[in-house]
């Protein structure tokens, strides 16, 4: 039964390797990390970065797999939710500029000005959505 219990685990733990290594092969592919760190000059804490993107991954598994309690209430989870979408916006939006979504989006339009009004919009009508989706989902 320990044998059964310990192969198991071995192959959920390799499972779980095998997923969070494609996960940061696809950021790195993406290029939501160089791309932060171009945009806000600060490559000499490139390193800096790196390590909090592995430590947030482990310690964010390791939450969902215990189901540890957090405190903070409301004001951490405001606090998360922020930085949860403003990292899902880094990567939508690496993503996007790696597949060349705006250019071809620009000249199917055949916008010439005002780009960064149609991203913006994009992004506050984003914001919006998602504070109508969480707001009705606490009232409820």
């Amino acid at each position: 039964m320990y044998l059964k219990l310990a192969g198991l685990g071995l192959v959920g733990l390799c499972a779980g390797a095998v997923v969070a290594a494609g996960l940061f092969a696809f950021m790195v592919t993406v290029g939501v990390v160089v791309r932060i760190i171009a945009k806000s000059h600060t490559s000499v804490n490139s390193r800096f970065y790196e390590d909090c993107i592995a430590v947030g991954a482990t310690v964010g598994n390791l939450y969902y797999f215990y189901q540890w309690p957090l405190p903070g209430g409301n004001v951490f989870l405001s606090v998360f939710g922020l930085f949860s979408g403003i990292y899902v916006g880094c990567l939508v939006m690496a993503l996007a500029e790696t597949v060349n979504a705006i250019p071809v989006m620009s000249r199917r339009l055949r916008l010439a000005v005002g780009l960064q009004y149609l991203i913006l919009s994009v992004a506050i009508g984003k914001a919006i959505g998602a504070l109508i989706y969480f707001a009705k989902g606490f009232a409820a």
